[in-house]
């Protein structure tokens, strides 16, 4: 799999949502989940869904749905495997790029009104969009349930890693003397 390719990729041409709109229900394979899992970082990713409506709106086409997810990751505070559910709801509009502009342009400068998503090419890649609401769903810092971190105790517990420099400088000083 090229670095740059989506590790999952469903494409779908604007061309093939009817006028009625397109109901779509997509589900990554295996070797789709290992690749999204390796980037993600995750231990495991054991399903991967997502239910999406395309609309058109002239030029436009909506797209609205849910991406489920079950990842594997590791509890930040026991170091144990943990599973995680993921419920991510979608809603874009993706519009043609004006004639001279670039994605990465179009992109720069989104304010409170979030401009459309490029549409290049008259396709919309729907396995792309998943994994991005999957990424953007992940917990970045997963807990097992009723884990909890305990900061080491502050005080003098122990020899400080700094008194042999101290002792060091005491000894130069007296000699310099």
């Amino acid at each position: 799999m090229n670095k740059f390719a989506p590790a999952w990729s469903v494409p779908v041409a604007v061309d093939d949502v009817a006028e009625t709109g397109l109901h779509m229900e997509i589900e990554a394979s295996a070797e789709a989940r290992a690749g999204i899992a390796a980037v993600a970082g995750l231990r495991d990713l054991s399903l991967l869904t997502a239910v999406f409506d395309l609309t058109k709106l002239g030029s436009r086409v909506a797209v609205t749905g849910q991406v489920s997810a079950t990842v594997g990751q590791t509890c930040v505070v026991t170091l144990e495997p943990i599973e995680n559910s993921i419920e991510e709801s979608v809603d874009l509009t993706f519009a043609p790029l004006p004639a001279g502009a670039s994605a990465e342009a179009d992109s720069r400068g989104k304010g409170a009104d979030e401009p459309p998503e490029p549409l290049i090419g008259g396709v919309i890649d729907l396995g792309a969009v998943a994994t991005e609401f999957l990424l953007l769903g992940i917990d970045p810092y997963p807990r097992k349930e009723g884990a909890q971190f305990a900061a080491p105790k502050a005080g003098d517990d122990g020899p400080n890693p700094f008194a042999a420099l101290e002792a060091l400088k005491k000894r130069q000083g007296s000699e310099r003397s």
